[in-house]
């Protein structure tokens, strides 16, 4: 097993596509079918199927790509670590959720680029359905994530703070002006909402449940900023992290909501798999994370 193929075989795996991975890897793609197809015969099955013009990774290439690709970014650390030694240097690829990346982490990433230029940062947006295959598959080496305790077996990690959760809605909004604010006061309201892997999500959704409390309508987003876009034109009711909206409340452009159901706050922690070795990039990142971020 070569390394150029496994280089070809991630590539494939990828863009599903033999004429996009032959441009993305140099070669020609007569050479990328030739690899494919050494590779396949030395694991004894395919890797992928060639369905008329489709190419559909097979279950057992779905079994062999972490592996693969936790393969070659060892051994782009290992070439860094040789080159460079205890100097923090090479790819960081570091996944976090849009709230944290833009309003927690710029003033963390300008100090790092100072400290380090020879670090290239790579950040990703992650869902927690599928930061665990990422962390063991190599396509991140940490991640940022917003949850109240982290209770993989495999991850390591490190909570740096905690982070308040506002109901938020347009002043004018019937349940901005109520002195309290219960779950069931909730009930055919328009809510908008992160979508349904966010933990601070899922309190909400708890707690509609645990009081049999149904919304009205429930609109949902990926993106923290169009959503607080909609709540800021009236369009409902919207649950977000402080540090999104704070600007928005001070100027009373939204008001918080003064609910009095089950805490909506939320930790932070950076996560890696325990069993990766820390580099010097990534056990920089640790402190400055540290330094910068965690709460006294």
């Amino acid at each position: 097993m070569e390394v150029r193929q496994l280089q070809i075989f991630c590539a494939l795996a990828e863009e599903l596509s033999f004429t996009r991975t032959a441009e993305r890897v140099h070669t020609v793609q007569s050479n990328v079918t030739t690899q494919i197809k050494a590779l396949e015969e030395e694991l004894g099955t395919p890797l992928f199927d060639r369905l008329a013009k489709r190419v559909i990774l097979t279950e057992a290439g779905g079994r062999f790509l972490p592996y693969a690709e936790k393969a070659l970014s060892a051994m782009l650390e290992g070439s860094f670590a040789v080159r460079h030694g205890s100097e923090p240097a090479g790819p960081l690829r570091i996944g976090a959720p849009e709230s944290v990346l833009t309003y927690r982490l710029p003033e963390v990433l300008q100090s790092f680029r100072k400290r380090y230029p020879e670090v290239e940062l790579i950040f990703r947006p992650h869902w927690d359905e599928t930061l665990w295959e990422a962390l063991e598959g190599g396509k991140l080496d940490m991640a940022i994530r917003m949850i109240d305790q982290v209770d993989h077996p495999q991850c390591a990690s490190l909570r740096l703070r905690t982070e308040n959760v506002h109901l938020i809605a347009h002043p004018d909004h019937p349940l901005a002006r109520r002195q309290k604010v219960n779950p069931q006061d909730l009930a055919g309201q328009m809510l908008l909402l992160t979508e349904a892997g966010c933990a601070y999500r899922r309190k909400l959704d708890v707690a509609l449940s645990a009081h049999k409390t149904r919304a009205g309508n429930i609109t949902e987003f990926s993106s923290v900023e169009a959503l607080k876009q909609c709540a800021t034109a009236g369009m409902g009711i919207g649950l977000l992290p402080e540090i999104v909206v704070a600007a928005e409340l001070k100027r009373r452009q939204l008001k918080a909501l003064a609910w009095t159901g089950p805490e909506m706050h939320i930790a932070t922690h950076v996560v890696w798999h325990k069993d990766k070795w820390l580099s010097p990039g990534m056990m920089a990142f640790l402190e400055l994370l540290q330094e910068k971020l965690q709460a006294a």
